[in-house]
């Protein structure tokens, strides 16, 4: 409903434009945000305020001219002028009406929009090294990215999902070594076991999977097991591959799926980083000093410059990601957000430096970062400890073995990204009011239950039936739920615009409560037909709208619990 407000207050903008009240070439941004207290109305704007200055009036004379210059309508029912200037909004009867209208017939559309009418953009997310199972954080990035692009495609965007990963380096030689070390019979214990080897219980399945010759297959690699414990170079293949599928396995479990797989590699073996290397010298951006390549990362906002080339000629872990990220743009993604974990932050600047010293034609401030602090998993009131060397160690995998894929993906998506996240997993278990996903789903399912008793009485209902009885919803609470219901779309834009689907997860939880406060004080199944049919059309609205927004996080919407 806001935007539809604000186009009649620019509409009332317009008309004081006519009459020389407002400057002709004044361009506002006009505001509409939801009420904090309902006897102010249900929605508000500070346009009068904004505008008092350059119209030179008085911010209460202005908003009496600003509501006078509201064109007729059907939408409001009454408004008032508050405080120093607030505009204050009662939405009428056909306004709420038009809104269970809209969620009724456009169903699992209700709150798309078309906002990035179908350019492209790229969500890279996990893009977790092959080294080890996923753990709880690339499970946080999995959720809230999965979701980001579920936001995205919901506003118009055409979504690629990218998965890009390290498979060569000194981690993935840490990995070689320590399934080399296994093949050979040889313990953590052992003398000659690696320094900064691997010790979780997989780098032993790993070593017998590869030495009984299996092949293994991911959805970008396949290799098979050559059983020579000698071959140190089949071994690193071997276990790149075995491990990426072992990670497929769990985004599979995870319901998350990529389009795109990108090897680090490849930047190499093809040249871009060398290409990019050299556009950044020829640009002027570079300079040589104690044996090293240095970028001028301070003539675009770095604190201090940077090394690009170390005295032993091997590049800096930013100049590859600079090389990448002009593939992104290469390859015509207008929008790149990349979902990654919080320790990526000092990355971003030196990103951001090098592809504009690449003077590519990139945009400042591009791409858009969602960077996730870490996860704490608690269960019976204590921290479980995650050590992947070590093998204390909690993979995504046993968490959605554990408490499920709804109630994982939810916890892990529903608090802001850069916040600090406390998994409880007993809460994550329990079938109470306190657990917020079975909260949410239990209104969903309460409602089908509803229409199931509706049946076994031998009753019927048709949304057209329900749409017409709509006046009959009288209470203040029904009337609080169609507001809710409205403020949807806005919601969803407002997620996507800023990558954030917990706000997707609150109004949910929000949305729920008022069901179930109204469900609990107001029997449904009435013998006036036709308060039955207004009462089950709102039911019903509630019911999609839970829907579309589970289905935005990933969730199932059951019908039976």
């Amino acid at each position: 409903m806001k935007p539809q407000i604000a186009e009649l207050l620019s509409a009332a903008v317009t008309n004081l434009k006519s009459q020389d009240v407002l400057p002709a070439d004044l361009e506002p941004r006009i505001q509409v945000e939801n009420t904090r207290d309902k006897s102010h109305g249900d929605l508000a704007t500070n346009l009068a305020m904004m505008l008092a200055k350059p119209a030179g009036k008085n911010p209460r004379e202005l908003a009496q001219l600003l509501v006078d210059a509201i064109p007729q309508n059907s939408l409001v029912e009454k408004v008032d002028i508050a405080g120093p200037g607030f505009i204050n909004f009662f939405l009428s009867d056909a306004s709420t009406a038009s809104l269970v209208q809209a969620v009724l017939e456009q169903k699992e559309d209700y709150g798309r929009n078309n906002d990035g009418a179908g350019r492209k953009v790229q969500v890279e997310f996990v893009s977790a090294n092959p080294t080890g199972p996923l753990h709880i954080g690339h499970g946080r990035g999995a959720a809230v990215g999965d979701c980001i692009c579920r936001l995205l495609d919901a506003s118009g965007w055409d979504v690629t999902r990218e998965f890009y990963y390290n498979d060569a380096g000194q981690q993935i030689n840490n990995l070689a070594l320590s399934v080399q070390a296994r093949c050979k019979g040889l313990t953590p214990d052992d003398a000659s076991w690696p320094e900064d080897g691997y010790r979780g219980d997989y780098i032993v399945e790993l070593a017998d999977s590869f030495m009984r010759g299996d092949t293994v297959e991911s959805e970008d690699q396949s290799f098979t097991g050559t059983g020579n414990a000698d071959d140190l170079e089949a071994i690193r293949h071997f276990a790149v591959a075995y491990l990426r599928r072992e990670q497929d396995l769990d985004l599979k479990a995870f319901a998350v799926d990529f389009d795109v797989y990108f090897l680090e590699s490849s930047l190499y073996t093809e040249g871009k980083v060398e290409a990019a290397v050299k556009k950044l010298i020829d640009n002027g951006y570079t300079y040589e000093d104690g044996g090293a390549l240095w970028l001028r990362t301070t003539d675009f906002g770095d604190d201090k410059d940077r090394v690009m080339r170390k005295k032993d000629g091997g590049y800096t872990y930013f100049v590859p990601d600079v090389a990448y990220h002009l593939d992104k743009w290469q390859r015509g993604f207008e929008c790149v957000v990349n979902e990654q974990g919080a320790d990526h932050h000092s990355t971003i600047t030196r990103v951001r430096a090098g592809l504009q010293a690449l003077d590519a034609g990139v945009p400042k401030g591009w791409p858009d970062y969602v960077l996730h602090q870490m996860v704490t998993v608690m269960r019976g009131g204590e921290e479980v400890k995650i050590s992947k060397r070590a093998g204390s160690y909690v993979t995504l995998r046993d968490l959605i073995d554990e408490v499920g894929r709804d109630a994982t993906r939810y916890f892990l998506a529903a608090r802001k990204a850069d916040s600090q996240l406390t998994f409880d997993i007993d809460l994550a278990r329990s079938q109470s009011s306190d657990n917020p996903v079975y909260y949410i789903q239990y209104a969903h399912a309460r409602v089908c239950s509803i229409f199931r008793k509706l049946a076994a009485a031998q009753q019927t209902w048709t949304a057209e039936e329900g749409l017409a009885a709509l006046a009959n919803l009288e209470l203040e609470s029904e009337k609080e739920l169609i507001v809710k219901l409205g403020r949807y779309p806005e919601v969803v834009r407002r997620s996507a615009t800023n990558h954030e689907p917990h706000n997707i997860a609150t109004y949910l939880r929000e949305l729920a409560g008022d069901f179930h406060a109204w469900y609990n004080n107001e029997k449904t199944l009435v013998e006036d037909e036709a308060l039955r049919n207004a009462r089950l059309t709102l039911a019903e609205a509630v019911r999609q709208v839970i829907a579309n927004g589970l289905s935005l996080l990933g969730v199932s919407a059951p019908e039976e619990m």
